[in-house]
């Protein structure tokens, strides 16, 4: 038998995906079920290529019978409704930022920490971690198993989907008005979006540091290993799919780029796209629509004794959040936790 699904912010970017991931990996849903804010109802949303679902509310929907709830409505959504679907036996997988520091609630991503997935039921929920730092744990992780890293510092290169769609209509109204002579009026951004980039995302803490920035350290410690030491730079940059990170990771013992790369090249869920006689590695561009997480310019860090310095690009609204999700889902299946 097959299991009873509910996407809950179903009508924007991120649950958009979480639909056609779910239809694009044949996941075992006997029935699927879009949920949205009020004015959302009877929409109507793509699951796969054939299939259109309508949009039903969220705040009188039943949970009850619901085996999985995808969530991604935002935070202050999912603090009230992922507790009560929870409640009614739905195992939630919030994509949020509501629960991921919660002791009681996994921080997952499969290919990283799915032993983590057994704690979940303490609260039926698990947390869905930020785009920016699935993608580079996921880098992190077969080297750290190599070599134990111990330091980190991160520059990302966000694309303002990661902040929903009307962040992807700034950027294309800011950069159609450009060329129509227009002076770009900021809305969703503290600054000019278009041709430009903002080294802001999220709001600034006591200590100079962005939320988003933020997130990366603690997330980061909780996946892999609270001893890693992280500083992270986040920037919004004119992009509309795709997070790219410079990353420069200093280990405990030796670590070679011929190492590296026999253990990148082996792990679940990356591609090495690494040649640099070749000119050949990974932009944004490349990673649209793809699940894996792209490593490449794999090179020696030589202001450490054991460094390396790489670059890591992924598809944030697939393996940052969507896709992430669904391979909980599977993960929680395959391991009969469901």
């Amino acid at each position: 038998m097959g299991y009873k699904v509910a996407v809950v912010g179903a009508t924007g970017a991120v649950g958009g995906e979480m639909l056609n991931i779910l239809a694009e990996r044949d996941f075992p849903a006997d029935s699927v079920v879009a949920l949205a804010s009020r004015s959302s109802i009877g929409k109507e949303v793509s699951f796969g290529d054939k299939d259109v679902l309508k949009v039903r509310n969220l705040e009188d929907f039943d949970f009850e019978g619901v085996d999985i709830g995808l969530f991604s409505p935002g935070a202050a959504i999912s603090k009230v409704y992922a507790p009560r679907a929870a409640a009614a036996g739905c195992v939630v997988i919030d994509n949020t930022s509501q629960f991921r520091m919660d002791e009681d609630v996994p921080l997952v991503v499969p290919e990283v920490n799915r032993d983590a997935l057994a704690g979940f039921r303490e609260r039926n929920i698990i947390a869905n971690p930020n785009c920016s730092t699935i993608q580079m744990v996921m880098a992190l992780k077969p080297l750290h198993d190599l070599a134990v890293v111990r330091r980190v510092v991160v520059a990302t290169y966000q694309s303002v989907s990661g902040a929903g769609r009307e962040a992807m209509d700034e950027l294309f109204d800011q950069t159609k008005g450009i060329y129509e002579t227009r002076t770009p009026e900021p809305k969703l951004f503290p600054k000019q979006i278009a041709f430009n980039v903002i080294p802001q995302i999220d709001v600034f803490l006591d200590d100079g540091s962005t939320k988003e920035e933020w997130k990366m350290v603690v997330e980061t410690k909780k996946i892999l290993d609270p001893a890693i030491e992280v500083i992270a730079t986040c920037v919004r940059c004119p992009v509309f799919v795709g997070h790219a990170e410079a990353v420069c990771a200093e280990f405990e013992h030796a670590i070679d780029v011929d190492e590296a790369r026999h253990a990148l090249y082996d792990a679940p869920g990356l591609a090495l796209l690494d040649r640099s006689d070749e000119e050949l590695y990974a932009t944004p561009l490349d990673c649209v629509g793809e699940y894996d997480v792209f490593v490449s310019r794999l090179r020696q860090d030589r202001t450490v004794p054991h460094g390396l310095a790489f670059w890591v690009v992924a598809d944030n609204l697939r393996k940052g959040a969507a896709l992430n999700a669904v391979q909980i889902a599977e993960a929680m299946v395959a391991d009969g936790l469901l």
